[in-house]
């Protein structure tokens, strides 16, 4: 069993920044891949980056890339969401995930085996 705690979100001004934040605990936490997910009532649950166990592996969306930087700390058991030149469509639930099973991270929420509550990104412009 896995647990994740999410935190970091919260109100910004449109190109503005935040840092979200993903405590692991519980067995083997540190072995798991990470994906950070975005959920909106109009558009869904959406990937928006991935992080292999031993972070030599990242993974954006397009609409992400260049913008936030996905990294993480294993002697914490932390994993980070950097998200600068934040856009009013950023505005979200942001949750993050764990998964074992796979190589490699994948995009697929479905593959993800623990999640976390969310927290909340909102950007206004």
């Amino acid at each position: 069993q896995v647990q994740l705690v999410e935190s970091g979100g919260g109100l910004v001004q449109a190109g503005g920044s935040l840092r979200l934040s993903c405590a692991a605990s519980g067995r083997t936490s540190s072995r798991h891949h990470i994906g950070w997910f975005r959920q909106t009532p109009v558009k869904g649950r959406d990937f928006v980056a991935a992080i292999s166990w031993n972070g030599g592996n990242t993974y954006y969306a397009d609409s992400v890339k260049g913008r936030f930087t996905i990294s993480r700390d294993n002697a914490k058991n932390t994993v980070y969401l950097q998200m600068n030149s934040l856009k009013p469509e950023d505005t979200a639930i942001y949750s993050c995930a764990a998964e074992l099973f796979h190589l490699s991270p994948t995009v697929v929420a479905a593959d993800y085996n623990y999640w976390g509550q969310g927290t909340q990104v909102t950007v206004s412009s």
